[in-house]
């Protein structure tokens, strides 16, 4: 679905921070590559910070609708928002 069809998404890319979009650009790469979402380590060092960083992040993430995960079971994040809304990962 394209993000002008779909007028939520298109709210949602614009409340996305740079890094943010960053983070959300990376877990769809990841799971395109390797065919499971990152766990929260292959984001801590993908992103070179601390574990707490990383988790805050999901749970930002996950608070503002961006993404869903069954929470304590591993490498269950999914994305929320179409790929075409999503930013180059750098």
């Amino acid at each position: 679905m394209s993000p002008s069809l779909d007028p939520q998404a298109a709210t949602a890319t614009h409340r996305l921070t740079q890094i943010q979009g960053q983070y959300l650009a990376f877990i769809y790469a990841y799971s395109r590559i390797f065919k499971q979402p990152p766990a929260e380590a292959d984001m801590r060092r993908h992103f070179g910070v601390t574990a707490p960083s990383v988790h805050q992040m999901v749970l930002t993430l996950e608070k503002a609708g961006f993404i869903s995960r069954v929470p304590g079971a591993a490498r269950s994040i999914q994305l929320l928002i179409p790929p075409e809304a999503l930013p180059i990962l750098r």
